[in-house]
């Protein structure tokens, strides 16, 4: 710029150069860069020529290589070619056909001429087997007699030799020529002189020398261009600059505020800095001596003398701590270790906070991750207690209003707490024990308490207020100890649920100020914790009162059967499971256990629906098929009216599982229908245990409308029926056959009462925390003496009925029962009358005596009588009136073969109307305006 353009910016014309000066700084410039370059003074010069000379005899040795192997495959390439052009020749066609007509090397002689010129060898030359040439390249050794060594191609075996000729280093295949039948009629050899293969290789030398002068170019430009790059970085230093470097390097060295010191393979101390040596204390002589003699601390100097790497690892050395790093210097250089060592004095305080925050951090993290597993409110206060001892108090004790353990909404009111949890002390007489109800006084933690904040009493030792709550326990506390206090409310959803209590003993240092923010960040998580699982109780004790509110509360009097039930609901919630006996009209009883899928309030409300289904069902002697087809029908509405209702969110009921069994003592026949419900067991009085194979049905809801099977069975007398949920059976640590295993094993033995069947099965098969329902019903059969049922045919004749009213009196007064049988007469007239009017053949009485007189009369007939009010000039119509006046029970079951109408009689004295009341009964049918 400054030669086109004055100081001031103005343009000046240049000076005109003479000629021949254009070039010359230009020229000066490469000039001296070249003489930098070739100068062995610099260390850039003396790596080009060292790299130079490299690469000249790397290139002179591969030219070497390529000659010397490009005569070796020249040599191989002759005896491949000289082989396969005789073999060609001598298994080329017609050639047997030349040797054996008139003149053979008429014919033979033009083509050998032609192989030879395409093979590129001397000759092919053919020869009989007693060696009179057919074939030459030279016509004049035609037919003339050769003697050589083709005694192995005559044998019938080709070979290949070298030799040397008079054309020099050549190479001869000889190959027999085979007639048909596999003998060897004559000799194909083809001669070439390796000279000739050569003359490629002599070609291909100008290529390769080329390439080489090309190679060595390119590597003297890329030595020129490293060594270029070098001289920069060093710019054209010599051993005088590179000392004065090093000198300055020294410099630098020593004036860091790290230490650094150089240890040798034999553990002597090589170099050590300035800082090293006031970090460390070092004599001036220290360099060249053991590092064991410097009186280190002793850790520290076995670190500096043993093999392994140091990151960041801190040491005490007189008043410092240091941070000491340690790397081996091998391989890059002589065996030994480079170590620094940095002054952490003054961030160590700042360290121990961070380390501090981050073991909160962690136990806050460990603390979201351990508190609220279960959904127990003592549970959870234990486990707040448990999180924070040791890490962030000695001692943690943890308070509850009692509303809360019970699962209700803090009142509050604070007078008084019970101890939830303690954690951290052995000693039960220093502190009140879990479950202890402690009555609050005014003292500063109570007020601070109530009002909703933490309190923190530093030393309390010193302090006099939290003495009030307890004077004694507060002189052993102190006794045993414990110095700190922080008191910390459990707050959710703005209300008061408890408090924590966080004490330190020992040598632990007191609470501070910032200790208040984690321990209530702390209580905040466990208070969510602790009010969760107080909802949760509170709801699972309205579904727990829900569900025991439909059950049943106790077993109906019926002497069919002797029954023992358990129910157990599970520890995650209740369930949908039920259990039933229910009387049925002659004797009979029935047996019904269920599960509604799912849990919770919403499973017990439909488990209630469904088991009244089921007495309203039952009341009608539905056979047992007929009953599951409506429960199943039933479920189905139900499910489709919920979703319809609730739409996408509605729980459903998705099924429901049943099994109804009905037992008849009279004659000890079970009728069993089951829909989707495990099979029961029948254990025989022997103690042998019998699994029924019931026909399989779809649970309730899911049956799509097929109807459900039952099956029959007789079951002798004494035996036990066992029905059960598959919560007895399903377990975390056992599948279904294991279940079904260990259900076998618990009721194999002797017999027992179905009191004790129930025990020993739940015992056997009751895991810690089952997590379904448990429904288990045991009955213990029982059947009627023969002697307590009469039973009479009666033919379609009103006079048959006072056959039957005379036999049924003479069995009454058998029983014993003279006083019943002026009603057992007319309940029984008014029935048969009934049958024997409006039913069909045939008809039979039946009469049994059990807890009660029951009458049953069947007929062919499947019309049910109904039961109304007569009018004043009505004739008829007041029998089953009567009927229903003097039973206890009345109604109408249907059978295959018709109806049966039936009616019990109390046997206890005032259960029903006596006889003497019937006239007033009767004389109630009319009114006296009909009179």
């Amino acid at each position: 710029m400054h030669g086109l353009f004055g100081q001031s910016g103005r343009r000046v014309p240049a000076v005109p150069r003479r000629a021949g000066e254009s070039g010359r700084p230009h020229r000066a410039r490469g000039a001296r860069r070249l003489r930098s370059l070739l100068s062995v003074r610099s260390v850039a010069g003396q790596v080009f020529l060292l790299q130079l000379a490299v690469v000249v005899l790397l290139v002179a040795a591969a030219l070497v290589v390529l000659v010397v192997q490009a005569r070796r495959d020249s040599m191989a390439a002759a005896r491949q070619r000289t082989l396969a052009t005789a073999q060609t020749f001598a298994n080329s066609p017609g050639i047997v056909a030349a040797l054996d007509s008139p003149d053979p090397t008429a014919v033979l002689q033009p083509r050998a001429e032609a192989a030879r010129k395409a093979a590129g060898v001397d000759a092919i030359i053919v020869y009989t087997l007693d060696g009179i040439t057919l074939t030459h390249s030279d016509p004049s050794q035609l037919g003339k007699h050769v003697i050589g060594p083709y005694a192995e191609a005559a044998a019938g075996k080709a070979f290949t030799r070298t030799f040397e000729g008079a054309l020099g280093l050549s190479v001869i295949s000889a190959v027999p020529v085979r007639a048909a039948d596999g003998s060897v009629v004559a000799i194909v050899s083809a001669p070439v002189t390796v000279q000739n293969v050569q003359h490629t290789v002599s070609r291909q030398l100008p290529v390769l020398l080329g390439g080489a002068a090309a190679a060595l170019g390119l590597a003297a430009g890329g030595s020129a261009l490293v060594s270029r790059r070098l001289r920069r970085q060093t710019h054209d230093l010599g051993p005088a600059e590179m000392t004065r470097m090093y000198e300055h390097h020294e410099a630098v060295l020593h004036a860091v505020r790290e230490g650094v010191l150089i240890i040798g393979g034999d553990g002597r101390l090589l170099l050590a800095n300035d800082e090293a040596r006031r970090l460390l204390g070092l004599s001036t002589d220290a360099e060249r001596r053991r590092i064991a003699d410097l009186g280190l601390e002793e850790d520290l100097a076995e670190l500096l003398t043993s093999a392994r790497p140091a990151t960041d690892e801190v040491y005490l050395a007189a008043d410092h701590l240091l941070a000491v790093n340690k790397r081996p210097t091998a391989p890059r250089g002589p065996a030994g270790s480079v170590v620094t060592l940095r002054d952490t004095t003054e961030l160590r305080a700042l360290a121990d906070r961070a380390e501090r925050a981050r073991e909160r951090l962690q136990l806050l993290y460990d603390a979201g991750v351990r508190v609220g597993t279960t959904l127990d409110v003592t549970r959870t206060a234990e486990e707040l207690a448990e999180v924070a001892v040791p890490r962030f108090a000695d001692v943690v004790t943890v308070e509850l209003l009692d509303q809360v353990l019970r699962g209700e909404e803090s009142s509050g009111v604070i007078t008084e707490m019970r101890r939830a949890a303690v954690a951290g002390i052995e000693e039960h007489r220093l502190l009140y024990p879990a479950g202890e109800l402690i009555r609050i006084v005014a003292a500063p933690p109570s007020e601070g308490m109530t009002a909703g904040r933490a309190v923190l009493v530093r030393d309390l030792g010193t302090a006099d207020g939290w003495r009030a709550q307890d004077p004694e326990r507060a002189r052993r506390i102190l006794d045993h100890g414990i110095h700190s206090l922080l008191v910390i409310p459990l707050r959710a959803r703005g209300v008061v649920l408890g408090t924590a209590h966080f004490w330190r003993a020992g040598a632990t240092p007191p609470f501070e100020g910032e200790d208040v923010f984690f321990a209530e960040e702390l209580a905040a998580r466990a208070a969510v914790c602790i009010d969760n699982a107080r909802r949760y109780t509170r709801e699972h004790a309205m579904a727990v009162t829900l569900q025991h509110s439909l059950l049943p509360r106790g077993l109906p009097e019926q002497g069919a059967l002797e029954v023992a039930h358990r129910y157990l609901p599970a520890k995650a919630g209740v369930g949908g499971d039920w259990f039933d006996v229910i009387p049925l009209s002659g004797a009979r009883v029935a047996l019904v256990v269920g599960d509604v899928v799912g849990h919770g309030l919403h499973a017990a409300a439909t488990m209630g629906r469904l088991r009244t289904a089921v007495h309203n069902f039952s009341s009608v002697d539905m056979p047992a098929e007929e009953l599951l087809d409506q429960m199943d029908a039933l479920v189905a509405r139900i499910d489709a009216e919920e979703v319809a209702a609730d739409d996408e969110d509605g729980p459903g009921i998705i099924g429901a599982t049943c099994q109804y069994a009905v037992y008849d003592p009279a004659s000890g026949q079970l009728a069993i229908a089951t829909a989707g419900h495990p099979a029961p067991a029948v254990v025989h009085p022997d103690g042998t245990v019998h699994l029924l194979q019931l026909p399989v049905s779809p649970p309730l809801g899911l049956g799509g409308g097929l109807p459900v099977e039952s099956a029959e069975l007789t079951v002798p007398e004494g035996a036990r029926l066992v029905l059960y949920t598959d919560g007895l059976i399903e377990d975390r640590h056992r599948d279904w056959d294991l279940g079904l295993q260990a259900l076998r094993g618990a009721l194999t033995g002797p017999d027992r009462t179905p009191e004790d069947t129930c025990a020993a099965v739940m015992e056997a098969m009751l895991s810690d925390r089952p997590r379904d329902d448990i429904a288990l019903l045991v009955a213990r059969t029982r059947r009627l003496d023969p002697t307590q049922v009469a039973e009479w045919h009666v033919p379609r004749d009103p006079a048959a009925v006072a056959e039957v009213r005379t036999a049924c009196a003479r069995r009454l007064t058998e029983w014993g029962l003279e006083e019943q049988a002026f009603t057992a007469e007319l309940i029984l007239s008014e029935l048969i009358t009934n049958a024997i009017r409006y039913g069909a053949e045939p008809i039979t009485v039946r009469l049994l005596r059990d807890r009660a007189l029951i009458f049953e009369v069947a007929d062919g007939s499947s019309t049910s009588p109904r039961l109304r009010r007569a009018k004043a000039t009505d004739e008829g119509g007041r029998g089953l009136f009567l009927v229903a006046q003097f039973a206890e029970r009345w109604g109408t079951r249907h059978t295959p073969a018709g109806k049966v109408i039936w009616a019990e009689r109390s046997l206890h004295e005032g259960a029903t109307p006596q006889a003497e009341e019937l006239g007033e009964i009767l004389l109630g049918q009319w009114d006296d305006t009909g009179l």
